[in-house]
């Protein structure tokens, strides 16, 4: 039976060829490896600083740090996200505030922000807009109701390398940004993270962060100043280094990335053809003048003529969603809800009493979203067979 993962690295001769210059050498942490592609990010992405970490989570915790979030503080984060967005807030002792989101594009609803930062009910400091499965948030309209309230800003960018409003590439907006290279990511280091911003401060602190701390890394005090006595410490600090073997496999990706982005792309652009007339399941939409990643293909499941559903009809559409999918694992088709109702989820739901409706796109999201297989190399044939497969199960 032939198998379709829920997604393919682009790993191969090349990565396994770049491991052998930090094992050779000996040089297995942080090193020469991760600063070229801490570089080569930054140049792509086009901003003064990327910063390497251990991943994407480890890059969000760090990035609400150096701007300053700590106990007490509130943070509004969208509650259809990945459970890492709000618990790097928690490691802060800072209070995630959630807010729903635009169903139509699965990312934080503008106008709901707006909503929260006028009833003042906890006083909010940041806000973590999240660019979900690599289509942009609205980062115009966040920095202008950040600069009106006074926020900072950290966009969680983990599925944005290649998403752009217009020309401008995400995590460029104030203040800072977070993205991932898990496997399920466009370009990947197995784990991984790299913090970017523009704000020199910002990054000169978040590298002393995820060195415990330290004034100056191995890297400067062996190779580019010399010297065997190890560095001040100043501040608390943690282990979020990226190791070297990460780094020289990250720099073969990056080679890659635009061979990976067109060719997920492509993959989307079959399946929008081939479910056009599939009248019971959304395709993701793209708001005019932003350009989509596609680190998934998410649609969700509808109640007919394409019409998104409402909090009635969740239950049934709900069954129909999990028998879809459990049957198309039976059949070698990988597929996963998009991502959670961070809201529903146990821990946040007891600590801050909420209940399942209480963000009522943000729960038919997680309840009727699923992503198909997308790689970089799927074929308008596999595309095909995996509809074909869809139509089936489904009438």
């Amino acid at each position: 039976m032939k198998r379709y993962p829920i997604t393919r690295p682009y790993l191969g001769e090349e990565e396994l060829e770049a491991l052998r210059g930090p094992i050779e050498s000996g040089w297995l942490v942080q090193g020469p490896n991760v600063k070229k592609f801490e570089s080569l990010f930054a140049k792509r992405v086009g901003v003064r600083n990327a910063v390497a970490t251990t991943n994407c989570t480890s890059a969000l915790h760090l990035g609400l740090l150096a701007l300053g979030i700590g106990p007490g503080d509130a943070v509004i984060v969208p509650s259809f996200t990945y459970i890492a967005t709000a618990n790097a807030v928690e490691y802060c002792g800072a209070r995630p505030v959630f807010c729903d989101i635009d169903l139509t594009t699965f990312n934080i609803d503008v106008n709901q922000v707006e909503d929260i930062c006028k009833r003042g009910e906890n006083p909010i400091k940041a806000i973590i807009p999240v660019s979900l499965f690599g289509l942009s948030a609205d980062m115009d309209a966040i920095v202008e109701i950040s600069g009106r309230y006074g926020l900072r800003i950290l966009e969680d960018a983990a599925c944005a390398l290649g998403a752009r409003i217009g020309n401008r590439h995400a995590g460029t907006w104030p203040d800072a940004a977070a993205f991932s290279f898990h496997p399920r990511k466009p370009i990947t280091t197995g784990e991984g993270g790299m913090l970017t911003t523009n704000d020199d401060a910002v990054a000169d602190k978040v590298r002393k962060l995820r060195d415990h701390g330290a004034e100056a890394s191995d890297l400067e005090r062996h190779v580019e100043k010399g010297g065997s006595l190890l560095p001040q410490f100043n501040m608390l600090g943690y282990n979020y280094r990226m190791t070297d073997l990460q780094g020289a496999i990250g720099v073969v990706q990056m080679g890659k990335a635009d061979q990976i982005l067109s060719g997920r792309r492509a993959g989307a652009a079959f399946y929008d053809a081939l479910l056009e007339d599939l009248e019971w399941l959304i395709t993701p939409h793209v708001p005019e003048g932003r350009t989509h990643a596609y680190q998934s293909y998410v649609t969700l499941i509808s109640p007919g003529g394409k019409r998104y559903p409402r909090l009635d009809e969740m239950p049934g559409l709900n069954v129909k969603r999990n028998r879809l999918m459990a049957e198309l694992e039976k059949q070698g088709i990988s597929t996963r809800q998009g991502t959670h109702a961070v809201h529903t989820l146990a821990y946040y739901k007891k600590k801050y009493g909420l209940n399942d409706t209480d963000y009522p796109n943000a729960l038919l999201a997680d309840r009727l979203s699923m992503a198909l297989p997308l790689y970089w190399n799927i074929t308008r044939e596999e595309v095909g067979e995996i509809i074909e497969s869809v139509k089936v199960i489904m009438f």
